[in-house]
């Protein structure tokens, strides 16, 4: 029998035909709902259209209860759908349930002649991250245009009657209504209320963790915290290429080369960048996924932005100038001739050091924070396309290349979500950290996996003892194999809060969450979020005391890929 059958229920027969109702039989739990809740209440509300957000409404919703999304974004799918289109995947084995559901979707959209607009299947390769785009065997496909990624999302609330109330901002003042320590219901700025049995924060900066006065933290831990290698301020380690290292030369950082009296360059701290290992508070960069295109009927020129000021870009002339050519090294193909272009370099698209305030800053600082995220991406690419001082052959190149016509129409073309690597990370009932992600301890209770290189972005741009500039906190270190991740780490300390799962801001060290923090894993989370949400309220038990073997049984029903056995 299919998961969900939809009926009409003999009786009502002309009102469903009037109000174009559907019911909705689960066959896990059988329970008849009505299409939608009635006014702002359901059985789970869950607070982010994210990735995870979505995951989490369609389970609980395949699990006979109803289910309301809500949050600040216009968009569903989050970064899914926000310009990461080129996968990070890991091990895709490990991607089981509703998220290897997405990419199958996505594989069927791909698979139709139609989907093929700007170029034929057959010049578009087979190109992923670390897998194939295209798997023919698995009918996955893990590469995908930003637009199709949302279509997935939105047939996904269609198909299940799902509510999703857009621009909806939480009060995080006042807007988590408590009793003892359950959530009764969370208002909006807008005045709207919502009420429900179980909650989820599936937002990437847990605002309503926070505000439900939920243990977190914001930055790096220390190495001793935990135990990790890898946590804490990371001077002299340089893993992947983003750093000044990669040149043929130091570069100064000063205006007038080697004379610190003339003044810094724009985005270098004059801050020490604390003692290697130490904790701190600083946070990973932050970019946005641009999607470009080099086809001359879909590509729109680089815009200048208000406020553009060349001057901010002085250091990426000094690299140039030192010989450096990897610009275009991640503008990684996506279907029909488009880009998920990624930071690479010293100084690329990430705006290191300008993201500090925003986890924990208010929603109108958060969009001045955005705005200026913005403004310096577009000023870089309207630099090295324009600027008289860019080599030749890198501005040629980039001129090839614009803003793709077809994509966030509504937004001037540009993503509407800026990728946020990380930003509150709550200290839950058992927290993540690399020991697990390397099998030196084990895991308790997975309710799913992750595989993907332990991956931290640059934290500062500073000056080093010898008077040079350097980039700090980029770490990348592979794994042998899959981790499990714990139960306990979406749910929040006994006491503190008996109502609410936390899929994207989990409980994990700042080195750990480099993993964990994949597209693929935060709807994986979700659904495991929304199963044990589901349970909780078929027993009456609060979160921390789902019966897991019945969690996992379930799970395991629902194809979620739980150890490297299962």
């Amino acid at each position: 029998m299919d998961p969900m059958q939809y009926i009409v229920i003999p009786g009502v027969a002309r009102l469903a035909s009037a109000l174009t109702l559907s019911v909705i039989i689960c066959s896990a739990t059988p329970i008849i709902r009505a299409n939608g809740p009635v006014a702002h209440d359901a059985d789970l509300i869950i607070y982010g259209p994210t990735s995870a957000g979505v995951a989490a409404a369609v389970q609980a919703v395949r699990m006979g209860h109803s289910a309301i999304i809500v949050g600040p974004d216009r968009h569903l799918g989050g970064l899914s759908a926000g310009g990461l289109g080129f996968t990070d995947t890991g091990r895709k084995e490990v991607i089981g349930g509703i998220a290897r559901e997405f990419y199958h979707r996505v594989y069927l959209h791909y698979d139709r002649p139609t989907a093929w607009i700007w170029q034929q299947r057959s010049e578009y390769g087979n190109r992923g991250q670390g897998v194939p785009a295209i798997d023919g065997n698995e009918r996955t496909m893990w590469i995908f245009e930003p637009h199709v990624a949302e279509q997935v999302f939105q047939d996904f609330v269609r198909e299940h009657h799902i509510p999703v109330h857009r621009d909806e901002w939480l009060d995080r003042e006042k807007g988590v209504s408590k009793e003892g320590a359950r959530i009764t219901a969370i208002t909006m700025l807008s005045g709207k209320t919502y009420r429900g049995k179980m909650f989820i924060d599936a937002t990437y900066e847990g605002d309503l963790m926070a505000a439900a006065g939920i243990d977190y933290r914001v930055g790096r831990e220390s190495r001793a915290t935990y135990n990790e290698e890898w946590n804490g301020v990371q001077t002299g380690v340089l893993h992947h290429r983003h750093h000044f290292g990669v040149l043929k030369q130091p570069i100064s950082p000063y205006v007038v080369p080697g004379d610190p009296a003339s003044g810094v360059l724009p985005r270098i701290s004059t801050s020490p960048p604390c003692e290697y290992g130490q904790g701190d508070h600083r946070v990973q960069a932050y970019c946005f996924r641009m999607c470009l295109t080099d086809h001359p009927d879909n590509r729109m020129p680089f815009p200048k932005p208000e406020g553009y000021d060349p001057a901010q870009y002085e250091l990426l002339i000094r690299i140039f100038d030192a010989g450096w050519r990897e610009t275009f090294q991640k503008f990684d193909p996506i279907p029909n001739r488009k880009t998920d272009t990624n930071n690479h370099g010293p100084f690329s698209t990430d705006n290191i050091g300008m993201n500090y305030d925003y986890p924990e800053a208010s929603h109108e600082h958060r969009r001045e924070i955005i705005r200026e995220h913005e403004t310096y991406q577009k000023g870089w690419l309207y630099f090295i396309a324009n600027d008289p001082r860019v080599p030749a052959d890198v501005q040629q190149k980039m001129r090839r290349w614009g803003l793709a016509k077809d994509e966030f129409a509504d937004n001037g073309h540009w993503p509407h979500q800026l990728y946020v690597r990380e930003a509150r990370r709550m200290v839950g009932t058992f927290v993540m950290t690399e020991n697990e992600l390397m099998k030196k301890q084990p895991t308790p209770q997975s309710v799913g996996m992750g595989s993907y290189t332990i991956d931290s972005h640059n934290v500062q741009r500073y000056i080093t003892p010898e008077g040079y500039v350097q980039n700090e906190g980029d770490i990348g270190v592979g794994l042998k194999e899959p981790y499990e991740i714990a139960y306990g780490s979406l749910v929040p300390k006994k006491g503190q809060c008996d109502n609410l799962l936390v899929p994207v801001c989990v409980s994990s060290s700042h080195i750990a969450f480099g993993s964990i923090r994949m597209e693929p894993v935060f709807m994986i989370l979700g659904q495991s979020a929304a199963t044990a949400a589901s349970l909780a309220i078929h027993d009456g038990c609060t979160v921390q005391d789902v019966d897991y073997p019945r969690l996992r049984q379930r799970l395991l029903a629902d194809k979620q890929r739980l150890s490297m056995q299962e």
